[in-house]
């Protein structure tokens, strides 16, 4: 079986690891990349030995059947239509669009056109929540009643170059990082039914303190610390919070499961590896479970690859943009539910996705 011919359009920060892993796969090969920039689409293009074009001249080449959009969030709807439009599978950075009237719209207009589209994040592909994928179906910890996830921050303008846009629309803490731990939660879980959640801006400017900006005054227009509650449709509730308003630091571990016959310590969700530590009923000590599965290591691009394979041998994808709606669908169920004083019941639903195969060589993905 071939390869998946991929083009890449955006080439920033994140692009890097994308170059990196992408061809490392058993069903992708990254051809092209492209960028509204030109001149740098063509530097990124030479540094990996590809051809670095127009997004126009990559979405025109007809043996590219798969497009990654590394774009900024607030163009991610637009060239995943753009990449739809021209007849190819689309995976996109988190989140899946800023608002959910375009995130309907892709998946929309990707059913008319019969094609794909994935997400990010793809970190829940990797060993630490795979395996704690595998402890809760073992009965590991019994019957999963509860969980909590926390994400304490103090915010991006410390050490980033453009913290501007965290406090923008479409920024914020819940939409900056929620992605990795509601994707969590749903490949955990299964899909959710309902949440509740009460928001505030702490503070109503930010100074930033990183260079080159050193010393700008950003004004808050999004919620900047987010306590969210989510009631799964197969049972359990769970805590979710986001914050950027944290000035001392925090030591809260980042999710547990609480089950009805011990506890899971689940990992990082924005990583890929461990540890996962385990608690039984009756039992004080906690111990550390070994992976069960690769990508332990920064794997980002499994999820394209994931959904390559998944085109090729006409299975489903795990990286789903269904799952990417229903978790952009929940962070605005958070604000919603802040600003109306009351529950949003979530309108999509999706599939958990497929665990991945045991035993199988890096890099393997069928």
């Amino acid at each position: 079986m071939g390869k998946m011919k991929v083009g890449i359009i955006g080439t920033g920060n994140i692009s890097g690891i994308y170059f990196k892993n992408g061809n490392r796969f058993d069903s992708m090969e990254i051809v092209a990349c492209a960028d509204l920039d030109a001149e740098r689409a063509k530097a990124k293009g030479e540094e990996h030995g590809i051809r670095g074009c127009s997004v126009e001249e990559l979405l025109a080449d007809p043996e590219i059947g798969m497009v990654i959009n590394l774009t900024i969030p607030k163009a991610h709807a637009s060239v995943c239509l753009q990449a739809l439009e021209a007849g190819k599978h689309v995976y996109v950075e988190k989140p899946l669009a800023v608002t959910r009237e375009e995130g309907k719209q892709v998946l929309e207009r990707a059913r008319q056109k019969g094609l794909r589209v994935g997400s990010a994040p793809d970190t829940f592909l990797g060993g630490g929540i795979q395996t704690s994928i595998k402890l809760i179906e073992d009965g590991w910890i019994g019957t999963p009643i509860g969980a909590t996830a926390f994400m304490m921050s103090g915010g991006h303008e410390s050490w980033h170059p453009a913290p501007e846009f965290y406090y923008q629309q479409g920024g914020g803490p819940m939409f900056d990082m929620g992605p990795y731990y509601l994707t969590a939660f749903v490949a955990l879980f299964g899909p959710i039914a309902r949440v509740t959640g009460s928001a505030r801006i702490s503070f109503p400017e930010r100074t930033i303190t990183s260079q080159p900006k050193a010393g700008q005054k950003i004004p808050v227009e999004v919620p900047t610390h987010v306590a969210g509650v989510l009631d799964f449709a197969s049972g359990p509730v769970a805590t979710l919070l986001t914050s950027f308003d944290i000035k001392g630091g925090s030591v809260l571990p980042r999710i547990e499961v609480y089950g009805s016959a011990g506890t899971l310590q689940v990992p990082d969700p924005n990583t890929f590896g461990g540890p996962v530590r385990i608690c039984r009923a009756g039992s004080k000590e906690w111990s550390e479970i070994p992976l069960a599965y690769g990508y332990a290591e920064n794997a980002r691009g499994v999820g394209a690859a994931d959904m390559a394979k998944a085109i090729l041998t006409g299975r489903p994808h795990r990286a789903s943009g269904e799952l990417a709606y229903h978790v952009l669908e929940a962070m605005h169920g958070f604000h919603d539910a802040s600003e109306q004083g009351k529950h949003y019941v979530m309108e999509s639903a999706c599939e958990r996705p497929a665990p991945m195969q045991l035993g199988l060589p890096e890099f393997q993905l069928d």
